[in-house]
């Protein structure tokens, strides 16, 4: 007989993702290794048990002073993980917006000191308490919302002091949130004013003074760069990420955002754990990408903020066999928190199945984030657990307005923010 300190019961679904290689490809991304009328049991914040509802009281039985959560017929999922934030900064955009609406495009706010370089001053200017505070709060809004999980980036100091202090920060917060976080070093998300017109001397600071030091204190377990013309160059994104390999540090890439970059065939040709946004990459080079098994981390709601004339390619990435995982790009650009939002996006803007669209929310988007084991509802694991007041895992995705009714983090609930 199993104890256990939680159950969940009265369960039209659970949705376990637990079948299938990782990360899923293809006709996999489909299977959400479904439980019809289950429930699930918790002991020490890890799944103790799951199952029919109908053998639960012969194999399960509740300590004293345990919880019984009635699930009223809900859908019980994995809680998501966020495969790309940029989540910790201070200050907003909203001042720009009729720019953006006017015609304006990221790169011509840039060069005009706005947008992303906006952002660096308030950061700058913002003290480790000011931005614990407003970060804190928006990951906690996030878990409300379903997510137990982050990877989240530096790059809004743009400086060697300010990034390392940013990177410090993240263990923090996750001990302040109990919510697991990845840190990934972005020192390269823009050449900062400072280093204008030598980006290469910017890099050369990366390379020599930032990364080592980012590695030797191990504040990171990723690094990133923005590969995009007027930010960084296919050249400098691969000394850059040459050099973080070296260290340790698995490496990402901010590829072929706003036109082709050639970031998705250097993601390729790195073997990266991960090419993001990739709105502009042609058919040859998803084929790179599915040959060097590189997860495609797409954006739906960065395209429709920023790039509205385009459309996210998940459908396209999913037929030519990518790994596909989703974010949410929680920034000042796309200030989204809700990730069931996000998936409705890539149902109805990318063309993802919903199950497709929950896989590249869960197991895949764990996988690029370094967090293998996360992202399912498996015995011996954490109890990262989302419950939603609808019938099947089919209607999140189709439904943009459903929010979950109860989100465990490690078997704990998440109280409201």
């Amino acid at each position: 007989m199993i104890r256990a300190d939680l159950v969940v019961r009265d369960l039209a679904e659970v949705a376990t993702l637990t079948e299938g290689a990782v990360p899923r490809v293809g006709s996999q991304m489909r299977e959400l290794a479904r439980i019809p009328d289950g429930a699930v049991a918790v002991s020490g914040g890890r799944i103790a048990w799951l199952g029919k509802e109908r053998v639960l009281s012969r194999e399960v039985r509740l300590r004293p002073g345990g919880t019984t959560v009635d699930g009223d017929g809900g859908t019980l999922v994995p809680g998501f993980v966020d495969a790309h934030t940029h989540v910790l900064f201070a200050g907003d955009r909203a001042a720009e917006l009729p720019l953006r609406v006017g015609g304006a495009s990221y790169a011509d706010i840039a060069r005009r000191g706005g947008g992303l370089y906006s952002t660096v001053r308030a950061t700058r200017a913002a003290s480790d308490r000011e931005l614990v505070r407003v970060t804190e709060a928006r990951l906690r809004r996030m878990a409300s919302n379903g997510t137990t999980s982050f990877e989240m980036k530096s790059g809004y100091s743009l400086d060697h002091a300010g990034e390392l202090r940013l990177l410090r920060l993240i263990p923090r917060l996750a001990r302040r949130t109990g919510l697991g976080l990845v840190p990934t070093f972005l020192g390269a998300h823009a050449v900062p004013p400072e280093f204008r017109g030598r980006a290469d001397a910017y890099v050369d600071l990366l390379v020599r003074r930032t990364l080592p030091a980012v590695a030797r204190e191990r504040l990171a377990r990723f690094c990133d760069v923005f590969c995009e013309p007027g930010f960084f160059t296919v050249r400098q994104s691969e000394r850059l990420l040459r050099a973080a390999s070296q260290l340790g540090l698995g490496v990402k890439v901010h590829a072929d955002e706003f036109v082709l970059s050639g970031g998705a065939r250097l993601a390729a040709r790195l073997g990266a754990r991960s090419a993001d946004h990739l709105l502009a990459t042609p058919p040859s080079d998803r084929e790179r990408l599915a040959r060097a098994g590189v997860t495609a981390v797409l954006l739906p709601l960065t395209a429709f903020a920023s790039s509205p004339e385009r459309r996210s390619p998940g459908r396209e990435m999913v037929d030519a066999g990518v790994p596909v995982a989703l974010g949410s790009d929680c920034s000042p650009n796309t200030w989204v928190e809700s990730m069931p939002v996000v998936l409705a996006a890539a149902v109805h803007g990318a063309r993802l199945t919903p199950a497709e669209a929950l896989t590249a929310a869960t197991v895949n988007a764990a996988h690029a984030s370094g967090l293998e084991g996360a992202g399912t509802i498996t015995v011996g694991r954490s109890a990262d657990l989302a419950l939603f007041p609808v019938r099947s895992a089919d209607l999140l995705g189709y439904r943009f307005d459903v929010r979950p009714a109860l989100v465990f983090r490690q078997g704990k609930p998440i109280s409201p923010p």
